[in-house]
Order: structure tokens, then sequence, then C-alpha cells
């Protein structure tokens, strides 16, 4: 398959990936009555579902053992499970807790990091106009900080830990589905030691909602699976800052759920921080044309 072909399907996958986690506040605020932790287990238990059934329906088991017995393979994998691990238990919780609006604040701010992940990492190049969009997305980020009179927390978190695991999946010589199996296996057996103790203490919440729940947790697994496999397949075909430039389609989204739906606060700091990100994202691309 030519050069351009590929681009074009990293193009049709990194939509698809950004689209449908940007309604993914949706699906998540369905099952607020649990807590973070409890939900990131279940995630990660029926996401192992999903990638186990479909490693055995493309019957790629001898790839999976090899990548498991490749210490090459199997470490920027375990890395990449931690980072997602992490970034799904920030955005649980912020999610859980009203604060969808700084899950776009994060996103938007994930396109930034992954430019100058690029730069630090992989030996990418940032023109002038590049450089001013980076620095403008700080300025962003200090006017918000400066009014919590804190660093915002969930933003940075998720920015920075979604940028680093798109980065290891970049260079991590493992397939995008082989990957997303490996991730939740190893990311399972603390998931099961944590469902174990909320048992033995009786502090499970999701045993006692209805069926409707309960299904929707059975489908947190393909809802996790299918942008996830559409992000690492993207990631394999297009630049990095590329990729990281795509991601405003996500926040976008959940800003608009987050204001409009949510009825999220959205006052003057929040106006003048989104219009430094917005503005930075604007000038990106306007200096990343082609010439």
């Amino acid at each position: 398959m030519n050069a351009g072909s590929e681009a074009t399907r990293g193009m049709l996958f990194a939509i698809a990936a950004y689209g449908l986690w940007g309604f993914a506040p949706v699906y998540w605020k369905l099952l607020r009555a649990a807590p973070a932790g409890e939900l990131l287990a279940q995630r990660v238990l029926w996401s192992l579902v999903v990638g186990v059934l479909l490693i055995a329906i493309t019957r790629r088991w001898r790839e999976l053992a090899r990548a498991l017995r490749s210490r090459r393979q199997l470490l920027p994998i375990a890395a990449s499970s931690l980072l997602l691990g992490s970034n799904w238990l920030i955005f649980l919780e912020a999610v859980n807790t009203g604060r969808v609006l700084a899950t776009a604040l994060g996103y938007f701010l994930n396109p930034l990091v992954s430019v100058l992940l690029g730069v630090v990492f992989l030996g990418e190049r940032l023109t002038r106009g590049q450089a001013a969009a980076v620095a403008l997305g700080a300025v962003g980020v200090t006017v918000w900080a400066v009014d919590l009179g804190e660093a915002p927390w969930i933003a940075l978190s998720l920015a920075a830990s979604f940028g680093l695991y798109g980065l290891v999946r970049k260079v991590a010589s493992v397939a995008p589905l082989v990957g997303f199996a490996l991730e939740t296996l190893l990311l399972t057996p603390p998931c099961l030691a944590y469902l174990a103790y909320l048992a033995a203490q009786d502090a499970m919440a999701l045993p006692h909602e209805g069926p409707g729940v309960k299904a929707l947790v059975v489908g947190a697994g393909v809802i996790t699976a299918v942008p996830l496999l559409c992000f690492t397949s993207a990631a394999q075909r297009l630049p990095l800052s590329t990729l990281g430039f795509l991601q405003y389609l996500a926040p976008s989204i959940s800003f608009l759920l987050a204001v409009g739906l949510y009825d999220e606060p959205f006052g003057r700091t929040q106006a003048v921080a989104f219009a430094c990100v917005w503005a930075a994202l604007a000038l990106f691309s306007f200096a990343s044309r082609p010439r």
C-alpha cells in the first residue's frame, strides 16, 4: 500500500477515534453511581474480554505470545499500560465529579504536548509559528492556574499521560490489536485485586445497580476498545505532530457537552484560557500548512 493511501487511512482512523472519545463523557455519566476506581477496574476487565475475542477472531495468538516473550516489545507496552490506566482513572474521576470542562482543556492541550514530545524524543522540528503556538497554549494554562490558585492538575495530567502514551505506542513495534490486548492483560491483576478488596469490604457499587447499568458496564469494553484501536492504528500511519493536532475534535465535542448539556461553570477566566488554547491550535494549523 502506497504512502498516500496509508496517510488517508491514518486520518480516517484518527477522526473515528477522536469523535468517539469526544462523546465518551455521555456514556460514563450513565455509570457515575460507581466511584472512578471501580469503574476503571471494570473497564479494564471488559476491555480485556474484547481484546481476547479479537485476538481469537484474527488468530493472532502467536503474535501475542511472541510479544510476551520479547523484552523489546513487552517493556514499552508495560509503560503504555501504566500511562493508559492513569489516563483512564483521571478521566473517570473528572467525569464523575462534574469536571468535563477540565478534561476538554486537557485534551485541547494534548496536541501541543504531542508536538513538544515529537521535538524532544523524535527529532521533529518546529517553525517559529509552531513554537509561538505552543507558548500561547502555555499562557492559557497559566491563566487557568492563576484563577484556581494551583496548577490545573486534571488538564495537565490528562495531556501529559496521553501525550506520552501516544509517543510510546508510536515507537513500540507492536501491532495495535496485540498491544491493546497486552495493555489490558497487564492491567488486569491489580484491577482484580482491587475488586476483590471492594467485595471483601462489601463496598462495590455496580452489583447493586439495575440490568441497564450492568449492560453498560459490559459494553465498556467495546466503547474502550474501538477508539483506542483506531488511535493506535492512526499513530502508526501519521506523524506525531499531525496526530496530535487532529485531537482538537474530541475536546471540542466534550467542551460543547460540558457547557451546553451539563451546564458546568464557564466564566471569564475559562473563556480567556480556552481562547488562548484555541488561538494556539489555529496558529499551529496555519504554521503547519504546506508551502
